[in-house]
């Protein structure tokens, strides 16, 4: 007789003791030690495959090992392409996240439409809905009238040994998992979603897509903290990691690269909602700022860098006074800390009466802006809110603002210049060590500042 064990495991952290403890040692949680028994058994289905064949790799001289070039996969959607590096690489794994309703279902039936072909079939996997939801969903989709979908299969099911069954049964070269938070396997007596079996299901998949060469894609559930529901070693596990991102107030969407062994990090593809699935946006710059007003306070222009794409976006700020007795911070698309030290160097270092007023930052999109080089716009936007005067329509403001005051340079300046003189901006104020770090273009008229002072100087002057 097989003997079973139980152990606890942190559904936060992953950390297993032997006994039951109300609070995690290692991450502190309070009552995340769950109760799981563990039997050790060897996977086996119908075809006589077991789990010990999916890693039964001999050792060899690394001299004998011929190295071949692998050709990616072709993806008709040019942004997901982007976010990958090119294509989707053969064997791979790949974990997608984001927030219920965000889209990512959506995004991966769009995928899996357009690359079912004779030669790659592709199987959809689906945990959390029915044959006739999935096709439903599917049938509104642009994709679905333009591509042949004779090949693309649909599986609902949650057993991961009848999955992998069906997996080599009709060949598959792309198979879709939606999501990995619903799939068990026979050799974990745990709930589903639990990290143990989350964990344990992506270890035998990823094993399954190096031997096979077939290119899994994972969904996962996200947290209200911002994470991959189940342990974060599935972001170690797998070869790139992506997070469709967005606020469900407005139709924009970004699929952001977080890790990728294949292609760039931080790569942004962006997308719209509507009827019909997620669409390109192509010029993402040109649609952010469509609905900008001309010539009103507390509005100012920056360019942001997201991986390798230089977006134009509208920063937004109002100051008005406050009827508490602690005037309000209230950020949205910054981080808040980001915001308490642009206030603090604008009182402190530019004279701003900003402590009897609440001040309100918003990026316009829905977009979530982390560098500093957005800086100088939110300091612009605050002045221009304050002093109830428009910054100049025509230029934009790109910079990090140093405790002091002083403007310091940001990365890749020529390309967020380009973008901007693309899109018909005719000045930029820059950082003065700018001109200096790289060759920059002449078709935009430079105004360097050492300092914000300087800086806030030329943009209220210049309207």
């Amino acid at each position: 007789m097989v003997k079973q064990h139980t152990r606890y495991i942190c559904q936060q952290c992953g950390r297993t003791t032997p006994q039951e403890m109300g609070k995690c040692p290692q991450c502190g949680s309070w009552n995340s030690m769950v109760a799981e028994r563990v039997t050790p058994k060897t996977i086996k289905n119908k075809k006589g495959m077991s789990s010990g064949d999916l890693s039964s790799s001999q050792p060899r001289p690394i001299n004998q090992i011929l190295t071949t070039t692998t050709d990616r996969l072709a993806l008709p959607n040019d942004e997901f392409a982007r976010v990958l590096g090119g294509g989707i690489v053969p064997g791979s794994m790949i974990l997608i996240g984001g927030d219920p309703g965000i889209g990512k279902s959506t995004l991966m039936l769009q995928v899996a439409t357009m690359m079912a072909t004779e030669h790659l079939p592709v199987l959809y996997v689906s945990g959390e809905e029915s044959a006739n939801q999935v096709k439903m969903r599917a049938t509104r989709l642009k994709e679905w009238s333009q591509y042949n979908s004779d090949h693309l299969y649909l599986l609902t099911e949650t057993n991961l040994e009848n999955i992998i069954e069906q997996i080599l049964s009709i060949k598959a070269k792309l198979v879709i998992i939606d999501s990995i938070q619903t799939i068990t396997t026979d050799d974990l007596d745990s709930s589903p979603g639990s990290i143990t079996q989350v964990r344990n299901c992506t270890t035998l998949l990823t094993q399954l897509a190096k031997i096979t060469d077939v290119a899994i894609f994972l969904v996962g559930h996200v947290t209200k903290e911002g994470s991959i529901a189940g342990p974060r070693v599935l972001e170690h596990t797998v070869d790139t990691v992506l997070y469709l991102e967005g606020d469900l107030h407005y139709n924009y969407r970004l699929l952001r690269g977080v890790k990728n062994r294949f292609g760039a990090t931080s790569e942004v593809g962006i997308f719209e909602m509507d009827s019909t699935g997620m669409v390109e946006v192509r010029n993402p710059s040109e649609a952010f700022l469509s609905e900008r007003q001309s010539k009103v306070p507390g509005s100012a222009i920056t360019v942001t860098m997201e991986g390798t794409r230089p977006l134009l976006v509208e920063v937004q700020a109002l100051a008005s006074t406050s009827t508490f007795g602690k005037p309000r911070r209230t950020p949205n698309g910054v981080d808040m800390n980001r915001l308490l030290l642009l206030t603090a160097v604008l009182s402190r270092r530019l004279n701003f009466r900003l402590a009897d007023q609440d001040v309100f930052v918003n990026i316009v999109g829905g977009l979530q802006i982390q560098e500093p080089a957005v800086d100088l716009a939110i300091a612009g936007a605050i002045a221009s809110s304050v002093k109830d005067k428009p910054l100049a329509e025509d230029t934009v403001l790109i910079g990090e603002i140093g405790l002091s005051g002083e403007l310091r340079a940001s990365r890749q300046m020529a390309s967020r210049l380009h973008e901007a003189s693309n899109l018909g901006f005719k000045s930029a104020i820059i950082p003065s060590s700018s001109a200096h770090t790289e060759q920059l273009p002449s078709n935009i008229e430079l105004i360097r500042a050492p300092t914000l002072e300087k800086a806030l100087e030329s943009a209220l002057k210049h309207q």
